[in-house]
């Protein structure tokens, strides 16, 4: 009997603190990717090929995911059967040595099902406080999963209206690093919306009554996303207020600066008129595009495929045999 093959769909989450993104960071380097833990716990698996793991969506240094995916494949020694997918799951989350990983669910695919590109659907949550008016004053709970500024309000009417204008099929040249080498930058952002979130359980009752969270949520079938290392990573303010050159290397993601143009229409630094403006001129070095809000209020929240439903129903299969749990 030969070897036995096969390939899994798996949905993970991380909290992105301390990362330098998802995707592995290969050499001698201090930095580390999620998926180096992937891979790391995957050798206990004990394929006789190395297992890697093809990341459906890029995450930045920071940024968290509710839900992101990866396909891998598991060649067992000859003589023993495929894991389940459930198995495989278990064994995972047994060997995986970092406590902000956690794999969420797998199902076997077809042999050419390829989590980055089967991907039909991705959204993405960002975090905001209003309120934080000295530095400190956000709960220690929540410094690292939302951009605190220190404005009292956003203007949230003014930017609904602005990003009625991303809406749609755009060319999104504005909110891609310079020199990206996207062969296009057109994308279709199918939602967009802006609004306030419950008072946060990690904050204390008198401090939240000064305290207001908002979520912005993007959902497209893909974003535009380079590794950049002149992006200015805003702190406060927005786009008119103080900004500091990223540590490092900064990750202008699309939805990072469109944030950060969102954010300035809420704090009055820009009209709604002047989104469709930026976003007509394809500039991505214009002064406020090159605004990118800080990762660690963004959150990959779900990546959806066809025959599948979304992770945070627990991945429940709705089409072909093909795609089991067993």
């Amino acid at each position: 009997m030969g070897s036995a093959r096969a390939r899994y769909l798996v949905y993970f989450q991380y909290l992105g603190t301390g990362f330098n993104g998802v995707a592995a960071v290969r050499g001698a380097q201090r930095a580390v990717g999620v998926q180096n833990f992937l891979e790391e716990a995957a050798e206990r698996l004990n394929s006789v090929e190395p297992v890697k793991f093809t990341i459906s969506s890029r995450t930045d240094a920071g940024v968290h995911a509710l839900s992101n995916a990866a396909h891998l494949d598991v060649l067992r020694r000859p003589g023993l059967p495929p894991f389940s997918a459930q198995v495989l799951a278990e064994a995972l989350n047994t060997h995986l040595r970092h406590p902000a990983i956690r794999v969420v669910k797998a199902f076997r695919v077809p042999d050419d099902f390829h989590a980055r590109f089967a991907a039909t659907s991705r959204t993405y949550l960002y975090r905001l406080a209003t309120g934080c008016l000295r530095p400190g004053q956000l709960s220690l709970f929540e410094r690292n999963l939302c951009w605190a500024l220190r404005a009292d309000s956003l203007d949230v009417t003014a930017m609904r209206e602005a990003a009625g204008h991303l809406l749609g099929t755009h060319d999104f040249s504005a909110f891609q690093s310079a020199g990206s080498t996207a062969q296009s930058s057109v994308r279709t952002l199918r939602h967009i919306s802006v609004f306030p979130s419950p008072a946060s359980p990690f904050v204390l009752p008198e401090e939240s009554r000064k305290l207001q969270f908002w979520s912005l949520e993007f959902e497209s079938q893909s974003f535009l996303y380079r590794q950049v290392g002149s992006a200015l990573v805003l702190r406060g303010r927005g786009c008119g207020g103080a900004k500091a050159p990223a540590a490092d290397w900064a990750l202008g993601s699309q939805v990072r600066r469109m944030t950060a143009v969102l954010v300035a229409v809420g704090l009055g630094a820009l009209a709604p008129t002047q989104v469709k403006a930026i976003l007509e001129s394809r500039d991505p070095l214009g002064k406020h595009q090159k605004c990118v809000a800080p990762a660690h209020g963004l959150f990959l929240k779900s990546v959806l495929y066809r025959d599948l439903g979304p992770a945070s129903n627990l991945g429940c299969p709705v089409g072909p045999a093909a795609w089991s749990q067993r």
